[in-house]
């Protein structure tokens, strides 16, 4: 099951059932089976005290994500989205928001089933995963 909650900000994600279809899609190429998945939109101060509390990071960021799976091959996890962060992050690529915030939700379960970006070689295979898959958007 896939949810999308906001919290303290006010945000509906567009065609919330095609993007479950998505990233059902998504979690499946890789092997996986989705259990539970909450994304929960906010703001940038709502995400920065998380990074202070949760992983002693102290700087913005678009998203934090928590696996809470016990089983290596389910797909379960919470993920935290910055509404402000993805708009600025879009402004300054000059993608639209849409296009911005379906990055960052792919980055999220991509991480969720083993990928990581610790470092330029590891960021590089994330992003051809997540280019894959927003191509793959429009068909589901």
């Amino acid at each position: 099951m896939i949810q999308f909650f906001a919290e303290d900000v006010e945000y509906d994600l567009p065609n919330p059932t095609k993007v479950k279809r998505w990233l059902k899609f998504v979690i499946e190429s890789e092997g996986f089976s989705l259990n539970q998945l909450n994304y929960i939109f906010c703001s940038d101060e709502y995400l920065l005290n998380m990074n202070r509390e949760h992983l002693q990071h102290d700087y913005y960021t678009d998203i934090i994500t928590f696996d809470t799976s016990d089983d290596e091959l389910q797909v379960e996890g919470e993920i935290y989205i910055s509404t402000d962060r993805v708009k600025e992050n879009a402004d300054g690529l000059d993608v639209t928001f849409d296009d911005e915030l379906r990055r960052v939700i792919v980055h999220g379960v991509l991480h969720l089933v083993g990928y990581t970006d610790e470092n330029e070689l590891l960021k590089s295979k994330m992003r051809m995963k997540e280019d894959f898959y927003l191509k793959n958007y429009k068909y589901q």
